[in-house]
């Protein structure tokens, strides 16, 4: 399916949308609250506004690349003309958890509950996302034998030279934070919900563990991760939620159970609440990597 500026491959087994290269031009299609079933990379390319992602608001200017994860809710405002190229791409065409390996996304561009969904491109890799695109464009408008395949491969590239940015930009704002006693405090943090998420869900646990007062911890939750301790805590657990629903064929009652959550029932309002479908539906139309395909 082509029309003007939007080149999309849907998948024949589902109907579900496989990949997806849209230009935008002088327009905002994302000014509503979005939730869809693939990931989202959208490279603003002129124009500059505001991000609200998940419980946080982030500001970007031209030439930012945002990034979102399936059912991650996102909406973008502008002041002005925006021009963006986006790209989309569902789990089934291209599962970033099974090839974590290769491209190292997954904790950098896509499912950080710890920094911004978004990086600034600079002028090297500008230059790279250019050749990437006009590769992808051509594939798209000129299919031929093993598609899929070239498309895949210009895909990672794609994302290995964003994961690369986003993660270099990461290590310049954690040297500027390293002369103050806070990011240890929220390293410990860090630490302590990673050890911690499937059996710990509230923030006077954390709180206790780091021998701090709950509201002074989510005030530095707040001014350092634009977040609540409580909104960290939860997304981790959806966070695992969804690559267990994913990658796994556990039942939701089973998964409930590993993250803590004896009612099934229970864990499906907080995992509908924070994804705004249920965990059945999550797995219906995110796909699901069934054991057999797996091996």
């Amino acid at each position: 399916m082509m029309q003007k500026n939007n080149y999309t491959l849907i998948n024949p087994k589902t109907g579900n949308l496989a990949f997806k290269l849209q230009f935008v031009e002088n327009e905002n299609p994302y000014d509503h609250i979005q939730r869809m079933n693939y990931y989202s990379l959208i490279w603003i390319t002129k124009g500059e506004g505001t991000v609200k992602a998940d419980f946080s608001e982030y500001t970007f200017k031209k030439d930012t690349l945002l990034s979102f994860s399936p059912y991650q809710p996102f909406m973008i405002n502008t002041s002005d003309e925006v021009q963006a190229v986006c790209i989309n791409f569902h789990p089934d065409f291209f599962c970033i958890h099974k090839h974590h390996e290769e491209v190292a996304c997954n904790g950098v561009l896509f499912n950080n509950i710890y920094s911004p969904p978004l990086v600034k491109v600079d002028k090297k890799t500008k230059n790279n996302f250019k050749g990437i695109i006009a590769q992808l464009k051509n594939e798209l408008q000129n299919p031929a034998l093993a598609q899929y395949e070239l498309l895949i491969s210009y895909l990672k590239i794609f994302l290995i030279n964003a994961s690369r940015l986003k993660a270099s930009q990461q290590e310049d704002v954690e040297k500027l934070n390293d002369t103050s006693e806070m990011p240890f405090i929220l390293q410990n943090l860090k630490n302590f919900i990673e050890s911690n998420y499937k059996t710990k869900h509230t923030a006077s646990e954390y709180a206790n563990m780091l021998a701090i007062t709950p509201k002074a911890l989510t005030r530095l939750t707040k001014a350092h991760f634009n977040k609540t301790l409580t909104d960290l805590i939860s997304e981790r657990i959806i966070i695992e939620a969804k690559r267990e629903l994913y990658l796994t064929n556990k039942t939701i009652k089973e998964i409930a159970y590993e993250l803590g959550y004896n009612d099934e029932y229970y864990f499906s309002r907080f995992f509908k609440k924070n994804v705004d479908v249920s965990p059945q539906l999550y797995r219906e139309t995110v796909g699901f990597n069934k054991a057999s395909e797996a091996n």
